[in-house]
């Protein structure tokens, strides 16, 4: 008989923990009893899963104490707050937030990368930025055949990144542009509706924003590598969901465009999307609601010998958040760590 986990999802009414809800569905999860935890503004509440209307629950001090796996999306505070007590309470915390990520006794784990990293978690398992799980993916397997040394990065990130309200909040800005009245921005910063603008995440001392600094450190954490050199600009634009990366690799050596596709072509998580001759390559509405990371466009970067050009989009909802959590918690139960 399979054994059966008790979970529960905290913030399990944002876009991501709706989404976690969906994958434990449709991945067949092996669960037990589901318990869904939020604010109590949503407590009483209820959400349809396989057929059933669960209640919603606001978080306690007893919510995990028949709590095997918590899947954590509710903001950072929210996690500082009540991983601890889950974890005391013998519970495994997966994490969305950017709370513990760069904590040296958390490992920051993209199963297609670095699984071996998970039997070191301490109660506490994180699940890396959206863009950098995407990233990963994608270049991973280069690396593995051949060390990047470095990596220039421009992301255009869709306002999923920013949450379920954020999403419907440039829905109405388009709306109200194309009825001629104006773009009014209560949750992003500016309007984002036909427009775009720099990743609103707050300002580093160094000119580079969170977000950026996000893509640098938890890369090297993640590849066990803190000399490759990374720099970055992210760019929030009018997508509704799934994030595109424009990357530029540079390698110990030259690398083939042609070899680079061969090692993509049957890379974990990754699905090659390229037709030179029809300019299709890509794009973040093919890429909403897939497990893949779509990868193409690869090119020889004609300014350096040893550089490649690559482009990728990803459901930043999906591999870039839920889907990584929940592969995070299969590979506890096969790894039987739990």
């Amino acid at each position: 008989m399979t054994k059966k986990y008790n979970v529960a999802i905290l913030g399990a009414t944002g876009a991501v923990g709706t989404e976690l809800l969906a994958l434990l569905e449709e991945r067949k999860f092996p669960l037990g009893k589901l318990k869904l935890l939020a604010s109590e503004r949503s407590a009483g509440k209820s959400i349809k899963f396989a057929g059933q209307d669960l209640i919603i629950e606001a978080v306690t001090e007893s919510s995990f104490d028949d709590v095997d796996i918590v899947l954590a999306s509710a903001g950072g505070s929210i996690s500082q707050k009540w991983l601890p007590i889950a974890t005391k309470a013998g519970a495994v915390a997966i994490d969305n937030s950017s709370a513990f990520r760069m904590h040296p006794d958390v490992p920051l784990i993209v199963p297609e990368v670095n699984p071996e990293a998970i039997t070191q978690h301490k109660g506490i398992i994180a699940n890396p930025n959206c863009t950098t799980i995407l990233m990963a993916v994608a270049i991973y397997p280069l690396h593995q055949v051949q060390p990047i040394q470095r990596i220039v990065a421009a992301t255009y990130q869709s306002v999923s990144g920013a949450g379920a309200m954020a999403m419907e909040e440039v829905k109405l800005q388009a709306q109200a542009i194309l009825n001629n009245e104006p773009a009014v921005a209560k949750i992003l910063p500016y309007p984002l509706a036909f427009n775009l603008f720099p990743h609103n995440s707050p300002m580093t001392d160094n000119s580079y924003c969170e977000e950026e600094m996000k893509m640098v450190n938890e890369t090297r954490k993640i590849f066990g590598d803190q000399n490759i050199r990374i720099t970055a600009t992210c760019v929030r634009v009018p997508v509704l969901r799934a994030h595109s990366e424009a990357l530029n690799l540079e390698f110990t050596q030259p690398f083939s465009p042609d070899k680079a596709r061969e090692i993509l072509a049957t890379a974990a998580g990754v699905k090659l999307v390229e037709d030179f001759s029809k300019n299709y390559f890509p794009m973040p509405i093919e890429a909403s609601g897939k497990d893949e990371v779509l990868v193409g466009r690869i090119r020889q970067d004609i300014s350096h010998p040893n550089g490649l050009e690559l482009w990728l989009c990803g459901d930043q909802i999906r591999k870039g958040a839920a889907l990584n959590a929940v592969q995070i918690a299969e590979l506890l139960i096969t790894k039987a760590l739990i």
